[in-house]
């Protein structure tokens, strides 16, 4: 997909090869160009960088995606959960869970489902509230993960094998700005957001929650 989409057209992401970009727990981002912004700027210089984020991390993350399922019959949400749980000695609240994955607590619970079965991860009642369920890493599922977490990163370092240690350097740098951008003008609106959400009905946020993954 190419950074051309005519001014005020709002682009939704309908498959892959649009270059859009589903994450791990089958979220889809949303794309819009309006022309010039407010501060003088054309949009569309700041929505071809996003298209091309998208389009690299589309890439990197299907490629990724598909190794895992070739070569441990695994996928990528649980993987990424098992990651979670790898750092956190104690485990994991259900809830905590799914802020850190930044999904619905419904999303995380399917895939814990799947890890429970094959022995990966446990799940037990907290000791001071039992209606708390805390998962914890087993002993195969982080030997699991482990064997897992080496062939990732040396899929990550063959697929950045274009760039030199200097271009990644700066490219880390650089997303590390637009991340301080995006969350300087997302956070402020955070509790405007958490008050207005009683204006959206229960019905309008069961239809835009994402499908609990495989």
């Amino acid at each position: 997909m190419s950074g051309s989409a005519s001014p005020g057209i709002c682009v939704g992401p309908r498959n892959r090869a649009d270059g859009a970009a589903n994450d791990a727990f089958g979220r889809k981002a949303g794309i819009c160009d309006l022309g010039e912004t407010g501060e003088g700027r054309n949009s569309r210089t700041a929505v071809r960088a996003w298209l091309r984020l998208l389009t690299c991390t589309t890439l990197i993350e299907n490629e990724i995606r598909s190794r895992l399922r070739e070569q441990f019959d695994f996928t990528l949400p649980r993987f990424d959960l098992l990651a979670q749980l790898d750092k956190a000695e104690d485990g994991l609240v259900l809830g905590e869970a799914s802020k850190l994955l930044m999904v619905s607590a419904g999303n995380v619970t399917a895939v814990v489902e799947k890890l429970l079965a094959s022995g990966y991860i446990t799940r037990q009642p907290s000791p001071t509230d039992r209606r708390v369920q805390i998962i914890r890493l087993t002993h195969a599922g982080r030997a699991a993960f482990r064997t897992m977490a080496e062939a990732h990163n040396g899929w990550v370092e063959e697929l950045f094998g274009g760039l030199s240690d200097e271009e990644i350097a700066g490219l880390t740098g650089h997303l590390a700005q637009l991340k301080r951008s995006a969350q300087g003008r997302i956070e402020p609106r955070e509790p405007a957001r958490r008050h207005g959400s009683k204006d959206m009905g229960r019905g309008a946020r069961a239809a835009i929650r994402p499908k609990p993954p495989g």
